[in-house]
């Protein structure tokens, strides 16, 4: 999970560096490289694309294009640590959501925890006038979907390789973001064309190695290590894109992460 976050770390600081390009293009910029990698891997190891449980990948595919997309959308609005932090509410709804698809059990304390992380949410924008309503719309948004993503690769199992997992969700979204792309497409200049097909190789190797963690443990108890993004895109923000955060904002987070960190030490006893 920790090779998973730091990819990601890297992919999210390029795609806020890239925000002028549309975010459907983004999308498939993302997906394209990830999709090729994807399946050359499958048809060089004699791995079937098609897998198992189309059903249950086609699923986890769709709910994967939309909380990628509108987290991609989040970034023309919010720091790129704000995006990343409030997208980490993820592990909240992929909990109650294991409730009633995967019937995992939750401790009564770990609804303590969910409350204090979503004060920390209300805190951090509550006393932050920066923070955009649409941004944090958006984002929250990707972050449900983001949570029954979690649910479906575990519901997915070891039933199916993990880069097959990956390589349905690379194909709708080259697919659907290639479609979108060509009405509103803006011509990427010098270094763009480095850093766009940049994306999908970090993208590839953050998917893969995420969803072989969610496939080899229990939801509520992977979800919240990729908390540690959080870290790594605050420090790129504030050292690349100059963004300012106020204390109240530090204390937000740090309910935020705080609390997702405890629901994983309370869930492994």
């Amino acid at each position: 999970m920790l090779i998973s976050t730091a990819s990601f770390s890297l992919m999210n600081a390029f795609i806020k560096y890239l925000e002028h390009i549309p975010g459907f293009q983004l999308v498939f910029f993302r997906a394209v490289t990830s999709f090729i990698f994807a399946t050359t891997y499958l048809l060089k190891n004699n791995i079937s694309i098609l897998g198992n449980q189309r059903k249950l990948l086609s699923i986890r595919a769709i709910f994967g294009l939309i909380s990628m997309s509108l987290f991609f959308f989040s970034f023309k609005y919010l720091p790129i640590g704000t995006a990343v932090s409030l997208r980490y509410v993820a592990p909240i709804f992929a909990a109650i959501f294991a409730v009633f698809l995967l019937k995992e059990k939750l401790k009564p304390i770990q609804f303590l925890f969910f409350f204090i992380a979503f004060a920390g949410v209300i805190i951090l924008k509550g006393f932050n006038g920066n923070i955009s309503n649409t941004g944090m719309l958006l984002v929250i948004t990707a972050s449900v979907f983001t949570g029954l993503v979690y649910v479906f690769i575990r519901k997915i199992g070891m039933r199916d390789h993990p880069v097959v997992v990956v390589n349905y969700f690379m194909f709708l979204s080259t697919v659907i973001g290639g479609i979108i792309s060509l009405f509103i497409w803006i011509q990427p200049q010098g270094w763009d064309w480095v850093l766009l097909g940049s994306l999908g190789v970090f993208g590839y190797f953050g998917q893969v190695y995420m969803t072989k963690a969610f496939q080899a443990a229990a939801t509520n108890r992977v979800a919240p290590i990729k908390y540690t993004e959080v870290i790594f895109t605050i420090s790129i923000g504030v050292f690349w894109f100059q963004d300012d955060y106020s204390i109240w904002s530090f204390i937000g987070l740090f309910l935020i992460v705080g609390a997702l960190i405890a629901n994983t030490l309370v869930k492994k006893t």
